[in-house]
């Protein structure tokens, strides 16, 4: 993206421009969360990965955004998101 630009190429007093623009490649997922079972009481770990690591994600349940908690823990690093849900009842299913 930062090779966008207006280009020039000079032949004595003759030139000749063209402007150049460099779209920027969308943020895809390299890696798609999998289905989970995990017993009532346990930590689970939910993670993806995407092609861009500066990305910001977002963690919803039926359609509600999640937040740092006492039961949610939301990271990223790097290319890696991860959701731990603590103490998993049957209600986070």
């Amino acid at each position: 993206k930062s090779d966008s630009d207006t280009y020039t190429c000079d032949i004595g007093d003759a030139q000749s421009r063209a402007k150049l623009v460099v779209q920027e490649k969308p943020c895809v997922f390299t890696k798609e969360l999998v289905d989970t079972e995990v017993t009532e009481g346990e930590d689970v770990i939910l993670q993806c990965e995407t092609s861009k690591s500066e990305t910001p994600v977002k963690w919803c349940k039926d359609g509600k955004n999640l937040r740092n908690s006492s039961k949610y823990n939301i990271s990223r690093s790097g290319f890696e998101a991860k959701l731990v849900i603590h103490r998993a009842e049957e209600r986070d299913s």
